[in-house]
């Protein structure tokens, strides 16, 4: 078929989210969900667009975005403005913050949060919200709603993980000769050997609450301590992986988990320096000092003058 499009037409219609299918004048779209979710309605128009517009083919991203394929390059205005009419966006692509990743913790029986509400939130806030800022590269966001990590938040440049902490109460322990709480810990934290105590190995516990939600020791010797968000920066894949650094912190509201999406945003855009990642910007500045910016409030002090930049 060959390409008549020019170069610069490709680079442009790329921002918008629309990516050439290679060797021909041929673009896929990206139609930007809500975090994976949409209505009937949503999917018709997309159905109807695809069939109207582009080949009939669709195909889902790894950051659950609807790629509508075989658009001619004279039919992408048309597509957008019909998806529009829809209340459906394409986009997602760009040195800017990407569409946000979010597991089915809201509704999965291992969810320790409402992902959908907190992913939600942050599409609003900061998808839309920071749609036109111009970051050092692109800036992806996961949140997952347990250790399970199915939608790998710690290989997002900023990863959330909601963790439940258990107590152990050891005098509380009637060693009983089958105990709950060892049956369902996955990771071997909790052990049991007859005749004794459980036996609590905090340093394997990884947080995921089972064996204070599924499955609750009759005596209460485990409860739960507190439940929260773990937040990792830094992590990415591809062709150079890294994996995210743990936050020293537990955060236990979302209002503070939103702020540090922002203050991260606003701490990379600072800081770093064109065409490199966040695990870069992380690497060069060091994590302790990248850590201590993002948990102080100096970086929403400086918003504007970041942002005007």
């Amino acid at each position: 078929m060959g390409v008549t499009v020019s170069k610069d037409d490709i680079k442009r219609v790329k921002g918008m989210g629309c990516l050439q299918q290679k060797g021909t004048d041929l673009f896929n779209a990206r139609v930007i969900t809500r975090n994976g979710k949409i209505t009937a309605a949503e999917a018709h128009r997309i159905a109807e667009g695809a069939e109207k517009f582009g080949s009939s083919e669709m195909a889902m991203t790894t950051r659950q975005t609807i790629e509508v394929q075989g658009i001619p390059y004279d039919k992408i205005d048309d597509f957008i403005a019909y998806m529009a009419e829809g209340g459906l966006m394409v986009g997602g692509t760009g040195a800017k913050i990407r569409p946000i990743v979010s597991c089915k913790g809201t509704t999965c029986q291992y969810g320790l949060y409402d992902t959908y509400e907190l992913s939600e939130e942050i599409h609003n806030r900061f998808f839309l919200g920071y749609n036109d800022v111009k970051l050092p590269h692109k800036f992806k966001v996961a949140t997952g709603g347990c250790p399970n990590n199915c939608v790998k938040p710690e290989l997002n440049d900023l990863g959330i993980i909601g963790q439940r902490k258990p107590q152990f109460d050891a005098e509380k322990c009637k060693s009983c000769k089958i105990c709950v709480v060892a049956k369902v810990c996955p990771m071997g934290a909790a052990t049991k050997a007859e005749g004794e105590k459980l036996n609590f190995d905090t340093e394997k516990c990884i947080k995921c609450g089972r064996c204070v939600t599924l499955m609750k020791c009759p005596f209460h010797a485990m409860t739960e301590e507190v439940t929260g968000y773990k937040v990792t920066l830094g992590g990415r894949w591809g062709k150079k992986i890294a994996q995210g650094h743990e936050m020293s912190k537990l955060f236990t509201s979302k209002e503070e988990v939103l702020d540090v999406v922002e203050k991260t945003m606003l701490f990379f855009k600072d800081q770093g320096n064109a065409g490199e990642r966040l695990s870069d910007t992380i690497a060069r500045v060091g994590f302790d000092k990248a850590e201590a910016m993002i948990l102080s409030d100096e970086l929403l002090e400086r918003k504007e003058e970041i942002l005007a930049r």
